[in-house]
C-alpha cells in the first residue's frame, strides 16, 4: 500500500473498502499544502473536487449576505464548520456539479488535503461497481450524517428567536 491508503481506510468516506480499491482510490488523489488564512475555494465558485484534510484544520464559512445581497449593513463570512483530520468537504459540488455552498479556507500552517478530482472518480466508480457502491453508500450516508447536523443548527436557531419574543 501507498502513503495514503493507509490513512483512507479510516475516513468514513472510504470505510469498509479492499485494500485493492484503497490504492486505486489513492492513485487518484492529489496533495495539496495550504498555509493559514489561504483559501481552498469560495463560496459560489464552480470547481467540482472533493477534499479530505490529512493534516491541519479547514474552516467553511458561510456568507448571509446570499439570500439577501442588497443589505444596507456589511455583512460578514459565518464560520459554521472546523473540519480535522479524516474529514471531507466539497461533497455537494461532486454530487451535484453545482457552486459551492461555502468558503473553505485552512486554519493551520501547512495544513495538507488530499483532492479527487470529480472526474477521477466517477471514472473509477463506474469502471469497478463494486467500489463505486461502497464510496457512494458511505457519501451518502455523510451527506445525511451533515443534513441532520445542520437541521439540529437550524432548529437551535429557531427555539432561540422564539425564547428572544417571548422575552
Amino acid at each position: 500500500m501507498g502513503k495514503y491508503a493507509n490513512f483512507l481506510r479510516d475516513t468514513d468516506l472510504f470505510y469498509n473498502l479492499t485494500p485493492t480499491q484503497l490504492e486505486l482510490i489513492e492513485n487518484i488523489c492529489e496533495e495539496h499544502v495550504y498555509q493559514a488564512g489561504e483559501t481552498i475555494f469560495e463560496e459560489n465558485s464552480r470547481e467540482n473536487e472533493l477534499y479530505i484534510v490529512y493534516q491541519g484544520q479547514v474552516e467553511i464559512s458561510i456568507s448571509p449576505s446570499l439570500i439577501a445581497p442588497r443589505m444596507s449593513t456589511e455583512v460578514h463570512p459565518e464560520p459554521v464548520a472546523k473540519l480535522l483530520r479524516g474529514q471531507s468537504f466539497g461533497e455537494v459540488a461532486l454530487v451535484d456539479e453545482g457552486v459551492r455552498t461555502g468558503t473553505a479556507k485552512a486554519r493551520e500552517k501547512n495544513t495538507i488535503l488530499l483532492r479527487i478530482p470529480r472526474q477521477k472518480l466517477i471514472m473509477l466508480c463506474s469502471t469497478y461497481p463494486e467500489l463505486g457502491y461502497r464510496v457512494m453508500y458511505n457519501l451518502a450516508t455523510d451527506l445525511a450524517g451533515k443534513i441532520r447536523n445542520a437541521d439540529l443548527k437550524i432548529r437551535e436557531v429557531l427555539l432561540y428567536r422564539k425564547d428572544q419574543t417571548e422575552v
